[in-house]
Order: structure tokens, then sequence, then C-alpha cells
């Protein structure tokens, strides 16, 4: 049974109060385990540039970021968005981790990817991340199936229309909306294969923008469901049996890879790729061999393939890319729970810098 535990009756009347000209700023970053974490600062005016936010601190002994006798973590301010729950100017600030000496938090995959996206900038990489997550109700099982049974079996639920067929799609349409207004690069949502699953893709975003807009993405999402009270799952197999996994599928291209001629680069990063396959697996999310078992529109995690509209291979080149003779790859390896930094910074790494 869902507990909605968020009354937006109450709060309304209080978000329509005039706030002068303060400024809310809600922090966002990246925790020890992979989720994420916020609080607020008042900001004294309208921020119209990221240097005018502080760095800021929190007890990283609580997130897993630092030690109990040394646990102040820094959070420096990376990219602003807007808040599509206060409104108004007030912002959204994803913001990086940084230990007291000034050094990156070990989890701070941003640092380092951005690294790697500025030495490959005069290749232009792009990237589109479809990210697919289960809903479920507060008692951990998937978002409207019967309790104590299960739905019927896969095919009428992707894209979906109709009663039985679709779950929570008002939860879907507020989230999509939130990001537009956001300012992240939203492009798109279905309803899975698997009840209860849902995709949204963001992107093309170049460089280090894919793993920021994605992550705040994320973060919107699982808010928004808070206030609907149903958690999001982003596990690579949420449920066992006959039911599709959940996936972050990669789209890539350089600038060589989307102009004419560009196949000879795509086949080019796929011959790199093939090369660097426990590599990139290793970065590519927790739980994926119960995703990858070449079943369920996947291909095995021990084994590398390609091929043009192939759903079964590791990385699978469109038929409309192979047709005209350039575009993009897409890299379906990894999971739904994937850090979006470490993705995109090893593909720049094996295909363009060749680390």
């Amino acid at each position: 049974m869902t507990t909605i535990t968020y009354h937006n009756d109450l709060l309304s009347p209080y978000l329509a109060l005039p706030q002068g000209e303060k400024v809310q700023a809600e922090y966002v970053w990246v925790d020890g385990d992979g989720g994420l974490r916020s609080k607020t600062t008042t900001v004294a005016e309208k921020v119209t540039d990221i240097g005018q936010l502080r760095i800021w601190d929190f007890d990283g002994s609580s997130t897993n970021q630092a030690p109990g006798h040394d646990s102040d973590v820094y959070l420096r301010p990376a990219r602003i968005f807007k808040d599509p729950f206060r409104g108004g100017d007030n912002i959204l600030v994803l913001a990086e981790t940084y230990n007291n000496d000034g050094t990156p938090n070990r989890t701070n995959y941003r640092y380092h990817a951005n690294k790697s996206m500025e030495l490959a900038k005069d290749a232009v990489p792009w990237f589109g991340l479809e990210q697919e997550y289960t809903l479920l109700d507060v008692d951990g099982t998937p978002f409207g199936w019967p309790k104590g049974g299960f739905p019927g079996p896969q095919g009428p639920y992707y894209c979906g229309a109709g009663t039985g067929k679709v779950f929570a799609r008002d939860l879907i349409e507020a989230h999509y909306r939130a990001c537009l207004y956001a300012g992240i690069n939203i492009s798109g949502i279905n309803a899975e294969v698997m009840p209860s699953q849902w995709e949204f893709q963001v992107g093309p975003c170049e460089g280090i923008e894919m793993g920021d807009h994605l992550w705040m993405a994320r973060y919107l999402l699982i808010r928004i469901a808070e206030q609907w009270g149903i958690k999001v799952s982003f596990h690579p197999k949420p449920l066992q049996g006959e039911w599709n996994g959940a996936g972050c599928h990669t789209n890539y291209s350089t600038k060589a890879m989307r102009e004419p001629g560009g196949m000879k680069y795509i086949e080019e990063a796929i011959e790199k790729l093939s090369k660097r396959h426990a590599e990139h697996i290793a970065v590519y999310g927790e739980d994926n061999e119960l995703r990858l078992t070449g079943r369920h529109e996947t291909g095995h995690i021990g084994s590398f393939s390609s091929g043009v509209a192939n759903r079964g291979a590791s990385i699978r080149v469109p038929r409309h890319v192979a047709a005209k003779g350039y575009g993009y790859l897409e890299d379906r390896r990894p999971a739904s729970n994937i850090d979006p930094y470490r993705v995109t910074g090893i593909i720049v790494d094996t295909t363009i810098l060749d680390k």
C-alpha cells in the first residue's frame, strides 16, 4: 500500500509567500554509495553566475565519504539548474565533493571524467543516455502489481497505453515537465517492457554535461516519487525470472563519426572497445551480471559482440546509421545504476585518448 507523506495542499500557501531578494539554493551531491543527498542554503540575491555560490561542507561520516574523526567533506558548485519544487529564482546546485586537503573525494568521479573530457574536447564527444528504472511500492514490490501475485507476461506494457498496461503515468509526466523546467536536456520518455518499468532519455550532451544532466534528472525523479509515496529502483535486475532487467544504454559519437564517412571512425571505436571489454564492464554497474545474460535483449557479460540493429550485441549500430554511413554507436552494456561520469569517461579514454 502506497503511503503518501507529502501534503501539497498544505505546503502550497507557504510556497506562494514572497521571499524578498533572497534565494534558496539546494546543493545536490552523489554520496559514497552512489545515492543522492541534498541540503539547502540561503543566498542573499538572485544567482546569475556560479561564482556567487560558496563552497559548503557536510558530515561525510554520515554519507560513507569520510571517517568520523575527519568528517568534513566540501561541496564545490559545478552546475546550476532551476528548481521546479520551489520555483522563482530558487536553484538546484550540482556539487562536487572534495576532502579538506583539497583533493577530490574518492567518490568524486566527475573530477576524473572532466579531466578526460578536457583532453578530448577537440573531438567533440556527444552522449545520449537511456535511463531505465523501476517503480516500487513502499513494501518493495513493483508498483501497481497485484499483491502476492504477478501481472500478465511481458508484451503489452512496452510503450503501452491503457489501464493495466501502464502504471504511474502522472508521476512520469511530472518528472518530464520538471526536467524541462530545470534546464535538463531530457529528450523523451517511454514505458518499458516490464510493467512499472520506465525509461527517460537525456541528450545529446557534450562531454561532462552528460553526467551532470543525468544525475540531476535522477534527483528530480526520486524527489517527485517521494511526493507520490513511490520508491525508485535503479537496480539492473530488480525481479528474477522472465522479466527484463534495466539498463542505461549509452549512445556515443564524435564529430568525425557524425560527418559523412564517419562509419570508418565508428568501426575504429568499436575495435578499440572490443579490446577493453573487461575494463569497461568493471565500471558499467553493480550486479550487471544478473542482467547481461544473453537473454532479454542483452549480450552476455563475458563476451564482446557488435552488429547492425542487433539488440543482443554489446555494441549496436542503428540500421539508419549503417545505411547513411555516419552517425553514432550504442553501447548496450551499461546497467541502470551506473555512475555516468565513469561510463562516459572510460569511453572517451578508450576511443579518443587511447588510455
